[in-house]
């Protein structure tokens, strides 16, 4: 056991990071892992069976925090998106998918199962290497995002729908009336429990303020409730999803979410290793033309259904629909599993499994790949359609560039004085939020000339930077500068790094977005510490005018580190004694 374990880690070890510096993600990393030391491979490990049972416990983690995650507002927000794109998606490509399994030779109920199966894709996969991408928060990001929500939930009754499928006495004993009621009276037990015990019992564990006892009280709970609805004969992910389900709303969760990251990550690592163990090498070398046809019919029924969608359902550019349906390609991680519970309930035999087993496995491998080359493809045939909205008040005296927390209360302040502006934001998530709550703001890239000059910066008096991320706000700074010398710009700045390197630029106005509010609340806490109001607020205004002419003495020696450190300390004995002298003149 020890010996596996030491080929496991090796293997990833080597894999992973190969994988993921040649661009092709962590998930191919692990999945090439396990084909090299699996039986069809070197043969350094020979069965994966018994690593895949242990493995299914990261897929039982991910479902768990797919729970926490559907908080109801949550789902009201995505309401659209997930149910309307989501839903058309899994049941348009179930059906496609099952015509086609038909046509090819199978049973009218199998080829229906085998739609079902196949139709949802690879969550982890998908997530994984959008996050790489830096592309989770694009338009295409998000329409994967709740899809791929839509297609956790629809995996779970499929899971209790498979035996209805079957035909022997296992399948109908599944079904038997006293089962049924087990089962029934297992999940409402779940239900209940969850709802009135484990609050309290979570309260209680996390008063001890001992870290690790609350992270086995959490492996406990995801553990025990998939053990509890495996125990009634249903799947161990229904229980745990049930369970984080319960909690989405509690003010554990986001603690709950931290202590079992590390084991889903680990857990599901090893399970696409033991994927990688499965996939059967000979078979492919054996009939390669009727596995890549199953992969070739898997990937275009996807695509066939996804990029209508997309178009219908508002994915902004010609390429957003096209990298979603190339991003979602795959099949599912839960097809491994949903099809061994087809096996082994009758309905399809050993080899159809296999195949189609491997077909998934292959569909899985291929997406990097094919993504890497459509990535570069849309490189090469950019089309001349604008990267934002269409602006029709272009003569507006501000423009704001970045409308997250900062910029809305510029924006909202604006609009009481009865000052009109134009909002850009590149985080179209972020503009679909506010327009919903009736602001108007542009999606685009503040950066970019063009949008800027759509915008009417050429006409405006103020451009306010009020963008979150500091490298793409040096480079609209740039931007502004170099085409709109005569704009005056108020930014703000994330820390003293970014002010100095905003100061480089040559910019006056700048307003770091922590300070004020760490001042009023320190005013606060000495207030309240017995210290008179007025020497309280003496002293905060005392240190936020030496911050000020700190923050330009600091600039002159932004890259001199040891004249750096002088200088703060300096500054911390003025102030220092400043606050003895004050405490000394109120006693």
């Amino acid at each position: 056991m020890l010996y596996d374990a030491i080929v496991y880690l090796i293997a990833a070890i080597i894999a992973v990071p190969m994988s993921k510096r040649l661009g092709f993600g962590s998930v191919l990393g692990y999945l090439a892992a396990g084909i090299a030391i699996g039986p069809f491979g070197l043969r350094l490990v020979g069965d994966a069976e018994h690593i895949m049972q242990f493995a299914e416990l990261g897929v039982v983690f991910l479902l768990f925090i797919i729970g926490l995650e559907l908080q109801p507002s949550r789902l009201w927000v995505l309401r659209r998106m997930m149910f309307g794109l989501g839903g058309s998606q899994v049941l348009a490509t179930a059906a496609l998918l099952a015509w086609l399994a038909w046509l090819a030779g199978l049973p009218p109920t199998s080829a229906l199962l085998a739609g079902l199966i196949l139709a949802p894709s690879s969550t982890p996969f998908v997530l994984q290497l959008l996050a790489e991408k830096k592309q989770l928060n694009t338009a295409h990001g998000r329409g994967a995002f709740s899809i791929l929500l839509m297609q956790d939930l629809y995996v779970i009754p499929l899971i209790a729908v498979i035996p209805l499928f079957g035909d022997g006495g296992e399948s109908n004993a599944a079904l038997a009336p006293h089962d049924l009621f087990i089962m029934a009276a297992t999940l409402t037990v779940l239900i209940a429990g969850g709802r009135y015990l484990l609050r309290p019992v979570l309260r209680m564990v996390a008063r001890t303020n001992i870290p690790e006892i609350f992270t086995a009280t959490a492996l406990l709970l995801v553990i025990g409730s998939a053990l509890l609805v495996q125990l009634a004969g249903m799947s161990m992910v229904l229980g745990a999803f049930i369970a984080g389900m319960l909690l989405a709303d509690s003010e554990y969760r986001h603690q709950l979410e931290a202590d079992i990251a590390p084991f889903k990550g680990l857990l599901l690592g090893l399970f696409f290793i033991a994927v990688g163990m499965t996939v059967n090498l000979q078979l492919l070398l054996q009939d390669p033309q009727s596995i890549f046809a199953i992969v070739a019919g898997l990937v275009l029924a996807k695509a066939a259904v996804l990029v209508p969608l997309a178009h219908a359902f508002g994915i902004r550019g010609h390429h957003g629909p096209l990298r979603l349906a190339v991003a979602m390609s795959q099949g599912g991680e839960f097809a491994f599993v949903l099809f061994s519970l087809a096996l082994k309930d009758g309905i399809f035999d050993a080899a159809l499994v296999d195949s189609l087993v491997l077909a998934v496995a292959v569909s899985m491998l291929m997406t990097p790949l094919v993504y890497v080359l459509s990535e570069a493809w849309i490189g090469r045939h950019k089309t001349d359609e604008p990267s934002y909205d269409t602006m029709h008040d272009d003569n507006n005296a501000v423009v704001i560039a970045g409308f997250g927390r900062v910029g809305q209360i510029a924006g909202r302040l604006l609009a009481i004085a009865g000052t009109p502006f134009t909002a850009l934001e590149i985080d179209s998530g972020q503009v679909d939020v506010v327009r919903r709550y009736g602001n108007k703001v542009y999606f685009g890239d503040a950066s970019k000339l063009e949008l800027l000059r759509s915008a009417g910066v050429a006409n405006a008096r103020i451009f306010v930077l009020a963008i979150d991320d500091m490298e793409a706000s040096l480079r609209t700074a740039q931007t502004v500068l170099q085409n709109f010398p005569d704009i005056t710009i108020v930014a703000r700045a994330r820390n003293r790094r970014h002010q100095h390197r905003l100061m480089d630029l040559g910019i006056r106005h700048i307003f770091r977005e922590t300070l004020l509010s760490s001042l009023a609340m320190s005013e606060q806490v000495l207030v309240q510490l017995d210290f008179d109001a007025a020497a309280a607020r003496r002293l905060v205004d005392a240190f936020r005018q030496r911050d000020e002419r700190l923050i330009v003495e600091q600039h002159a020696l932004q890259h001199d580190e040891a004249k750096l450190i002088q200088s703060a300390r300096d500054t911390a004995r003025e102030l220092e004694m400043l606050l003895r002298d004050d405490i000394r003149r109120g006693s």
